[in-house]
C-alpha cells in the first residue's frame, strides 16, 4: 500500500503566461510559448519537491496552479 501522492493541476483558462512556476519548480512546470500556457511535466512530482512546486502554486499571479495529496485505491 503506498502513501499519499502529490497531484499537480494546472488551470489553462487561469494561466496568463507569468512563468513563475516554471522558475520555482522547472522540473515539473514548462511552459508552451505558442500557447502561452504553463505546461505540466510532472502530474506527481517526487515528494521531495514539495517546497518548491508550493512556491510555484503559492506565487502563481493567476492563481491557476493546484497542489493536493491523492492516495492509491
Amino acid at each position: 500500500m503506498s502513501g499519499p501522492r502529490l497531484r499537480v493541476t494546472a488551470d489553462l483558462d487561469l494561466c496568463q503566461g507569468h512563468q513563475l512556476c516554471q522558475g520555482e519548480a522547472p522540473t515539473v512546470f514548462g511552459f508552451d510559448a505558442a500557447a502561452d500556457v504553463v505546461t505540466v511535466l510532472e502530474e506527481h512530482p517526487d515528494p521531495a519537491l514539495r517546497p518548491q512546486v508550493t512556491a510555484a502554486v503559492r506565487y502563481c499571479p493567476a492563481f491557476a496552479l493546484t497542489l493536493e495529496e491523492t492516495t492509491d485505491d
